[in-house]
């Protein structure tokens, strides 16, 4: 128990009337009275401030943590608990106990002040920064008693396994605007007539390519018909991700891991959606996890439940091992997607010549996962001498990134590069370019 701003005030207020007692009265007698009356009133106080702990014992408050679904990490989750009163009202704070070193939270400390009877949920966000098993631990709760004169402190013994995943609210949106797009309710720009395989017949409208004109459904209908084709279904996507050394780098709140792990699920949602073959390797010396080539719904559950374990490592990837490993396994031409990052032309010389290896015969794919913050750096001024040394560090690693990114171009390979925390549906988007016009 902790007496409040009120009990203190009480005190403080029958030491100011006894001193002005024992000044009106002056004498030993009359000091002797006030000292006695300030001693009954303190120990009325008290008295009080006793009963009023015991009476308010049987009007705690019950909270209870509401179940925790999966969390997503680097994002705002919210945790809920539910607060209810029981006959008299109540004034209450609240502070969850949570896994303190990989998690930060919106509010430390609920407070909340409920009716006779109420019952409330308190809300805040907790928002992880590493994937792996957690568990909440206590509730603690303190109570303000009915006559306010102190706060009553307990603690709720509730202990919560928590699961923290990939970014799983970023792919739950993903898929409602696939599934929007699906169903029209979004314009789709694949039905622009890019495409090999037929979709339906439409009425030709102004700025449709006029050879897309079925001539022989025009001359029946008696009103032009344009064909519209969509993308081809059932081809392959292969996603390689880099679990090394440059991958264990913390970038934007995340490890470059992490960020690469939410682009490759994202990726194959939407290649999934789109009726593609998804595929997945995660590497690093050697072929670390390997799930062939499949489709349907089924396959992303199996993803998830096999990538979230794994776990970045700070030794060097062998990329010319793994693209060998792979296309052992796959015949059949494929989209290979590899997501690492690149430091410079000299020392990413295998990744070069690996992904090299694989055109003509595949459509490689490397996308690397930048860090902002060299990009805020290089276009920094600074009057500071050591500030400029480190801009000119920056502007070096973007030119030599060029040069390595210039040096794929050349193998016939796409290239994408972009801040980490963006990668995502840029990767996206350039994945639906490639669908549009069928380069693969």
């Amino acid at each position: 128990m902790i007496p409040t701003l009120r009990l203190y005030g009480l005190l403080i207020f029958g030491a100011a009337i006894t001193t002005l007692f024992a000044l009106l009265w002056p004498g030993k007698g009359g000091l002797g009275l006030a000292l006695l009356l300030l001693l009954l009133y303190d120990v009325a106080i008290l008295a009080a401030m006793v009963m009023d702990g015991i009476r308010s014992r049987s009007q705690r408050v019950e909270v209870i943590r509401q179940p925790i679904s999966r969390l997503s990490i680097g994002r705002d989750n919210p945790i809920t608990l539910t607060v209810c009163a029981k006959n008299s009202g109540a004034i209450v704070q609240i502070r969850d106990t949570y896994p303190r070193q990989h998690f930060s939270v919106s509010q430390a400390t609920l407070e909340a002040s409920l009716a006779p009877q109420e019952t409330l949920d308190l809300t805040y966000q907790a928002k992880p920064t590493y994937r792996g098993s957690y568990t909440w631990g206590k509730i603690a709760v303190r109570q303000l008693s009915g006559w306010k004169l102190l706060w009553m402190d307990w603690t709720v013994a509730e202990s919560t396994p928590v699961e923290v995943f990939p970014d799983l609210i970023g792919l739950r949106s993903l898929s409602i605007r696939l599934a929007l797009q699906a169903t029209g309710n979004l314009r789709q720009n694949r039905r622009i007539g890019m495409g090999t395989e037929f979709a339906e017949l439409r009425d030709y409208a102004t700025g449709d390519d006029p050879r897309l004109i079925d001539w022989k459904a025009t001359a029946r209908r008696d009103r032009p018909l344009v064909r519209v084709l969509e993308p081809e279904q059932e081809q392959t996507l292969i996603i390689l991700l880099d679990r090394g050394r440059l991958m264990t780098a913390q970038v934007n709140g995340l490890q470059r891991f992490d960020w690469g792990l939410n682009a490759t699920l994202s990726l194959a949602l939407t290649a999934l959606k789109r009726g593609d073959r998804v595929g997945v390797g995660v590497f690093d010396r050697a072929l670390h996890t390997w799930i062939p080539p499949q489709r349907g719904d089924r396959q992303l559950t199996q993803l998830l439940e096999r990538l979230t374990p794994i776990q970045p490592d700070f030794i060097e990837p062998d990329y010319l091992g793994t693209i060998n490993t792979v296309t052992q396994q796959q015949h059949r031409r494929a989209l290979v997607v590899m997501i690492t990052d690149i430091v410079d032309e000299i020392a990413s010389m295998e990744l070069l010549n690996a992904m090299g290896r694989l055109a003509p015969r595949y459509l490689p794919f490397c996308v690397a996962l930048r860090d902002s913050q060299i990009d805020r750096q290089a276009h920094e001024f600074s009057s500071e001498v050591a500030e400029n040394y480190a801009r000119a560090v920056a502007l070096d690693l973007i030119n030599q990134r060029q040069v390595a990114f210039a040096k794929l171009k050349q193998k016939g390979v796409l290239v994408l590069d972009a801040p980490a925390d963006q990668i995502t549906d840029q990767l996206i988007d350039r994945y639906l370019q490639l669908k549009l016009r069928n380069q693969l």
